[in-house]
């Protein structure tokens, strides 16, 4: 190995302690979309403290930064931290379902986990500063927090602003949540379209049958029944969405389109129509065109829905991420620094960890408790062609994530770690409960920390030092966009609103009664 990549491999070893503390942190948090103001702050303080430039709220986006770190002239790489949880995941690192200290179940929690995803391309990134710096490697790293990935928030809007314009090369990795995406880079099916929007309804001059005689003193009876409001707009938009499903695209199309009500009422219950109502959709799929085509149902049902309830409508943007774009290049090496440094390897105490939270479900502990894929290599081609098998022939994506929005800018990978998973008895499926509590604790996922920070460090050091391994990427880069950015085949970027910063996100909220979530924590 070459002896920049031993910098960097012994650098990420030397930083297991920290990185494992600054995980924790971050898991503890349990921050949610768009509200990450602690755990942004936490890598900003970080980063600034190991030599990097910060610029803090990058895009108009509070919990956003962008941390630069250069040793001379040369390749610019950049790579990325995210770090929001889920609302309703609140899990404590323990082998038994049960919140956070202080919190109830329904507060922010991490599931993927992004606290473990963003220390692991941090280390990934420090380590190659380490080796930058200890073999006089020339070039310039680029460190982007990337808040709302739950929502595909930040990386539109980043890109939309120039952000990813200079970098050479771009590293993405998540943790292992998808058979057969573990331990591999992807290879040709890339993750597709995710658009997110809020359907907003006001009722600020509400249907008048429900007005008095002419000759009353206010302006409504009392006697009378509610007039219908937002509230009823969103129902109407709600039900009419539902059968969207089954109408709009051709049977066997993998695609998803999920909603959540953001905020409803402003009235008691008293006769009062509510004024105000906000439903949100998110849709992944494969395609724009297809995505542009749910969203002009979704117009015609908020029209209609409005028109029925005497209100008005407004369509606010939260995300239109783009699909995703190969690189055979970025994968090929990668995935052989990935063999170098081999999978994950999980000890004692974290199976143990894993047997106390199959005993507590009943089940009898396992000598081998994880998952056998989690501690396996797959080869990307060997990777694509199982991911095919579950797909139509026509279908040239799947899932969704905003990280395909670096494809555009520059020669990007997409690298998957395992990360602690459950072996399970026929027929039975673990709660969701004991993959959270795995990623927060310590001896469970700190191997897969350690694995993809060398991995990412060692690909890095690859695309600086190597003018002709970078060289390679960056040609297939501008033959598959036909000439690069603005080329014939590339992709714009397609965000063309504001951070959508100003909505009813749920967040942790500070009452008399101390720090708690949006949801109040149910009296002892």
């Amino acid at each position: 190995m070459h002896p920049a990549k031993t910098t960097a491999c012994d650098t990420v070893e030397s930083r297991m302690g920290e990185l494992s503390q600054w995980t924790r942190q971050i898991w503890d948090f349990g921050e949610t979309a768009w509200r990450e103001y602690k755990s942004a702050a936490f890598y900003v303080d970080l980063l600034r403290r190991e030599g990097f430039v910060v610029e803090e709220g990058s895009g108009g986006m509070p919990t956003a930064f962008c941390a630069t770190w250069e040793n001379g002239p040369g390749p610019t790489i950049g790579g990325y931290a995210e770090y929001d949880g889920i609302p309703g995941n609140c899990q404590a690192a323990e082998p038994r379902e049960m919140p956070r200290p202080g919190l109830g179940p329904h507060a922010g929690g991490h599931t993927d986990p992004h606290s473990a995803l963003g220390m692991g391309a941090l280390g990934g990134f420090l380590a190659a500063k380490a080796a930058m710096e200890q073999h006089n490697i020339p070039g310039r790293l680029k460190f982007f927090g990337e808040p709302a990935e739950k929502l595909r928030g930040s990386k539109p809007i980043h890109a939309a602003a120039g952000y990813y314009d200079d970098l050479d090369a771009a590293l993405s990795f998540h943790p292992f949540y998808m058979a057969p995406l573990c331990n591999t880079v992807r290879w040709d099916t890339h993750c597709g379209v995710g658009y997110g929007v809020i359907y907003e309804f006001t009722c600020d001059d509400p249907e008048t049958w429900m007005a008095g005689s002419d000759d009353s003193p206010i302006p409504a009876s009392h006697a009378a029944a509610r007039a219908p409001g937002a509230t009823d707009a969103m129902v109407m938009m709600y039900q009419s969405a539902k059968a969207l499903r089954e109408h709009v695209m051709a049977p066997g199309q993998s695609w998803s389109m999920n909603e959540t009500i953001l905020s409803h009422g402003q009235a008691t219950a008293d006769n009062i129509p509510a004024q105000i109502a906000q439903i949100q959709y998110f849709i992944r799929i494969s395609e724009i065109e297809e995505a542009d085509h749910i969203i002009r149902g979704l117009d015609h049902f908020a029209q209609s829905a409005a028109q029925m309830t005497h209100c008005s409508w407004r369509r606010h943007w939260v995300a239109k991420s783009r699909p995703g774009l190969p690189n055979h290049a970025m994968a090929k090496l990668t995935y052989a620094n990935l063999e170098t440094v081999g999978a994950p390897d999980w000890g004692d105490a974290a199976k143990e960890f894993a047997r106390a939270i199959q005993s507590e479900l009943g089940l009898d502990p396992m000598d081998a408790p994880f998952l056998p894929m989690i501690s396996d290599l797959t080869p990307p081609e060997q990777a694509e062609a199982a991911l095919r098998q579950m797909l139509p022939p026509t279908q040239r994506h799947f899932t969704s994530d905003d990280y395909t929005e670096y494809c555009w800018h520059a020669p990007t990978v997409r690298l998957y770690i395992g990360r602690p998973a459950l072996s399970a008895p026929a027929g039975y499926a673990y709660p969701a409960w004991a993959m959270n509590a795995l990623g927060g604790h310590p001896a469970c996922i700190d191997p897969m920390i350690e694995t993809a920070a060398k991995v990412l460090s060692m690909t890095a050091l690859d695309l600086l030092s190597d003018a002709g391994a970078l060289q390679r990427a960056q040609d297939e880069f501008r033959d598959r966009t036909g000439g690069g950015i603005g080329g014939t085949e590339w992709i714009a970027p397609l965000c063309d609103y504001d951070p959508p910063l100003n909505f009813r996100w749920p967040e942790y909220v500070t009452t008399s009664r101390g720090e708690d979530w949006v949801i109040p924590r149910a009296a002892p």
